[in-house]
């Protein structure tokens, strides 16, 4: 998807890698500045900022923050706002997920997840969401799941319930920063991550595959395109939705 994003800073979660990481190329392609925040992956993040300097154009770094850690999170705000005159667009990537037995979940687990899954986001788009909606200004992307829409897998309860309280974030977001900010959410299906590679062997792919109407699994660049789009003018009157973006799974 081609489109003007020039002048633009984009603050991406976990984009060191999978979804994020392509969504942050994507963005960069397109004309933004990127900001990519990590975790743990530090050459990584730094050499994917290296790479989109060059070849792009544009201005990127590599910001450190745990999004499940408040403090981690109000320094990560301070470094990009230090750094970036403002912060037009944020999508809010960074997620965990531990496939475990329902009966051995326990209220850590569930602590766990929905810190970074829920909390974090909460945090981050509250702050910086408030500035936007001074500006006049801003496009907020959630990444969800088809997870928090139709329980597939008890093994991952605690993800699906952090996903469907975002998805209920995303619109309660939207009430609030309108009309100025877009706040929407993307549900992925099954999408080829390293965060995935564990689970979907290719035994497991290719069962999984033949649920899915477009009978594969998806690529981060499937999301991204979505994003991308929800990002740009075109979805300008597209707020408070959670679309799918699972090939359509059932």
């Amino acid at each position: 998807m081609e489109m003007n994003l020039k002048g633009l800073n984009a603050l991406v979660t976990g984009a060191s890698r999978g979804i994020g990481r392509q969504i942050a190329i994507q963005l960069a392609r397109s004309g933004a500045n990127v900001i990519v925040n990590y975790n743990k992956s530090k050459k990584i993040a730094e050499q994917l900022c290296f790479d989109l300097q060059q070849k792009y154009n544009i201005k990127a770094l590599a910001i450190q923050a745990d999004i499940g850690n408040k403090n981690d999170v109000d320094r990560l705000v301070s470094t990009a706002c230090s750094n970036f005159n403002k912060i037009d667009i944020l999508v809010n990537n960074a997620g965990i997920c531990c496939d475990m037995e329902l009966c051995d979940r326990t209220v850590g687990c569930f602590e766990k997840t929905f810190q970074t899954n829920l909390f974090g986001v909460y945090q981050l788009t509250k702050i910086l969401g408030a500035k936007m909606k001074e500006n006049q200004f801003g496009k907020i992307v959630n990444v969800s799941s088809n997870n928090s829409i139709n329980g597939f897998y008890p093994t991952t309860i605690d993800y699906d319930a952090s996903k469907s309280a975002l998805n209920s974030l995303t619109k309660n977001f939207a009430i609030e920063l309108a009309p100025y900010v877009n706040v929407n959410a993307v549900a992925p299906g099954w999408i080829d991550t390293d965060m995935n590679k564990d689970v979907l062997t290719p035994d497991v792919a290719e069962l999984e595959a033949k649920r899915i109407l477009k009978n594969r699994i998806g690529t981060p660049e499937d999301v991204a395109n979505l994003v991308l789009f929800l990002i740009s003018k075109e979805s300008d009157y597209i707020t408070g939705q959670i679309i799918a973006v699972d090939g359509g799974m059932f």
